[in-house]
């Protein structure tokens, strides 16, 4: 029997919960809506794509970018003189994206949760650099006591579940938060990142799919950096615009470019108050780029130094917004002011990460299974 034509429904009404029965017949009508348009969101946003800051939250924006950069540098000088073990993924580049963000989050309420290149996400939530740094160089002190270390950062009292290496495998897990959330009617949301390497996973799309279905309170956000772990998206990808992956689950999707922190914002105010609103999950693409090998073991012969250098002279999202801070009246040394005492920061981190002891032996069995919930 052929589906019959869905009649338009009526706005719903805000504030009085609806009964289940209700709640599957308003799924059911969203889903056969003619009048649905999955590029609502994108029209909203390209109607004003700066996000209005003054210049004192402009101010903090490039002094979290430069944190988060300043950070992963000195990550990197450690790896290389060996206090760093395992794999050790750096976010030079993509700053703008968890900054822009993360910090349009209710750190009260919203939950985030993000693959291995997890350093800058805990950095944009404000945590102490002191316990990332230990926990990189797996000391008793840091963050996951020194037994995640640089892929699995993890802190419950931020709301940040991780830090997953497992490709793709955090998007699942950010469908059970969501679904966390929309069960204890916290009004909190899930921000679930992935990178364009685990867009072609098919976890990805099972959860979209529920999502969509259940209509959870969740934001994808595909961190293009255009590379995955060494193979370019247009090689890999039979679509490369991944914010058009939603469409066929009926999610709305955001094409973001995620080199300029003020567009970042403004399009996460925009997908944000959607799913506030209670109208579903988004997809977000944020058009990034690291400057970095995939990881501190990858030469990124896959690409040549004069794009990279390209990207940096004429992208690079701390200088964009330099260049924006001066326009308003900022000067330089004022700003040198500000890296001088990031690169402070940074240097106590990694004294803090060295002179810190390792985790006792007996450390090894605790935190396996959970004994209460």
């Amino acid at each position: 029997m052929a589906k019959q034509p869905a009649s338009k429904k009526s706005p719903a009404k805000s504030g009085a919960k609806k009964p289940a029965a209700k709640k599957q017949a308003d799924a059911t009508a969203a889903q056969d809506d003619p009048d649905f348009v999955l590029h609502s969101l994108q029209e909203e946003f390209d109607a004003n794509k700066r996000f209005d800051a003054d210049t004192d939250q402009m101010m903090e924006f490039y002094r979290q970018m430069l944190l988060i950069r300043r950070f992963e540098e000195k990550a990197g000088q450690l790896y290389g003189l060996g206090l760093i073990g395992g794999f050790c993924h750096l976010y030079i580049g993509q700053e703008a994206v968890a900054i822009g963000l993360q910090s349009a989050l209710d750190g009260d309420k919203d939950s985030v949760i993000t693959g291995y290149r997890d350093h800058g996400h805990m950095l944009a939530y404000g945590i102490d650099p002191k316990v990332i740094m230990a926990e990189l160089t797996g000391r008793e002190a840091g963050i996951s006591k020194g037994k995640g270390g640089s892929m699995h950062m993890f802190s419950t009292e931020h709301k940040f579940y991780g830090g997953h290496g497992i490709v793709g495998a955090q998007v699942a897990l950010g469908g059970g938060l969501a679904l966390a959330h929309q069960y204890n009617e916290d009004g909190g949301l899930c921000l679930a990142y992935f990178g364009d390497g685990a867009a072609n996973q098919g976890q990805v799309y099972e959860t979209f799919n529920m999502a969509a279905l259940w209509n959870l309170p969740i934001v994808f956000v595909v961190e293009d950096n255009q590379y995955a772990m060494g193979t370019a998206t247009k090689r890999s990808s039979a679509e490369t615009r991944f914010h058009r992956r939603g469409t066929a689950f009926r999610i709305p999707g955001m094409d973001v470019n995620g080199m300029d922190v003020l567009e970042v914002r403004a399009a996460a105010e925009v997908a944000f108050k959607h799913v506030r609103d209670g109208k579903g999950p988004v997809l977000m693409e944020l058009n990034t780029y690291r400057y970095r090998g995939h990881s501190m073991s990858d030469p990124a012969k896959y690409r040549t130094r004069e794009e990279v250098q390209d990207q940096r002279d004429h992208h690079d999202p701390i200088e964009r917004l330099k260049k924006t801070l001066i326009e308003t009246g900022k000067t330089e040394e004022e700003l040198k002011a500000i890296d001088k005492e990031i690169r402070k920061i940074v240097a106590e981190s990694a004294d803090f990460a060295e002179n810190s002891p390792e985790p006792a032996p007996e450390e090894l069995y605790t935190d396996v299974l959970v004994e209460e919930y």
